[in-house]
């Protein structure tokens, strides 16, 4: 499915943009989906087990910033990973056999879709080896003013930042400034809808407000080497093994020099990366204007 120097920009910079991987046909089914799953959350006064809500969500108006783990909420989310396409370009960037690490649905409400602070991946969930990425699927035109995603290249071959905040917990952000990066240096993820992004776990990536007038809905997959075993554990082995996408499965973890901080103890705040994120004093999306010149183009 990629060519080879898809692949070799991946391995460089550490993520990828693949725009047409997924057909109109089948976004049009995930909005449909969306649109029904947001309309019942309307009776919906709390974060619960799909929903994560923005701060303002009523009966009457919906703010709804993230559906949790979809690919259990409805089988259309289940089968859009497994679909070809997909799963060749993961065995791409993977190898020949895949597991499905987890699932979740940004949205990105006009005018006030909220940031994603600084993070890495791979400081949620650390495993044996580093085989491990996030697929964006943009279900809308995505650009820099709707609240796209950025990477900073290179990163995922350097140290694992410290997510923790000035109380020891897990926070799920770190300190963007004392990291020596440059937001000059980062990139936008962006691409018309459709298309799909795939960033290395250690990257470090984040995203700003929808500060447009167009929704921006991203997608997202966490995917494994099936060989990447979890360091915090297999809660649930059937679990585990029923989220293999393809290729064959294995006891026998790979085990790779990385570097790793683990994510405790625990973020005080529990249910998703934007609630972590509440116990972390740093706001760079909050505090600058995202949109440059030239960059949604």
């Amino acid at each position: 499915m990629l060519s080879k120097t898809e692949i070799e920009t991946y391995k460089e910079v550490g993520a990828i943009v693949v725009e047409g991987v997924v057909d109109d046909l089948t976004l049009q089914q995930i909005k449909k989906v969306l649109a029904e799953l947001v309309q019942r959350s309307r009776a919906v006064k709390a974060h619960d087990k799909v929903y994560d809500l923005e701060p303002g969500h009523s009966s009457e108006e919906t703010r709804v910033r993230r559906i949790k783990t979809p690919h259990l909420v409805h089988p259309i989310f289940a089968e859009c990973v497994r679909s070809p396409k997909i799963v060749a370009i993961l065995q791409d960037l993977l190898g020949e056999s895949v597991r499905l690490h987890g699932s979740k649905l940004n949205l990105k409400s006009p005018g006030f879709g909220s940031p994603v602070e600084w993070h890495q991946d791979w400081a949620f969930y650390p495993h044996t080896n580093d085989d491990l990425l996030a697929l964006g699927v943009m279900l809308d035109d995505t650009t820099v003013e709707n609240g796209a995603l950025y990477i900073v290249p290179g990163t995922h071959t350097g140290p694992t930042y410290d997510h923790h905040g000035a109380d020891g917990r897990f926070c799920g952000a770190m300190d963007f400034a004392a990291s020596g990066l440059r937001f000059a240096d980062a990139v936008p993820c962006v691409g018309p809808a459709g298309s799909c992004s795939f960033h290395h776990v250690r990257m470090v990536h984040g995203s700003a407000q929808n500060r447009s007038n167009r929704a921006r809905g991203l997608l997202l997959y966490e995917a494994a080497a099936a060989d990447a075993f979890p360091l915090l554990g297999v809660p649930d082995y059937d679990d585990f093994k029923r989220r293999l996408l393809c290729g064959k499965d294995t006891l026998v973890p790979r085990i790779v020099d990385c570097p790793v901080r683990m994510p405790l103890p625990p973020a005080l705040n529990q249910g998703s990366i934007y609630e972590n994120q509440t116990a972390s004093s740093k706001r760079f999306f909050e505090a600058i204007e995202i949109a440059r010149p030239g960059d949604s183009t």
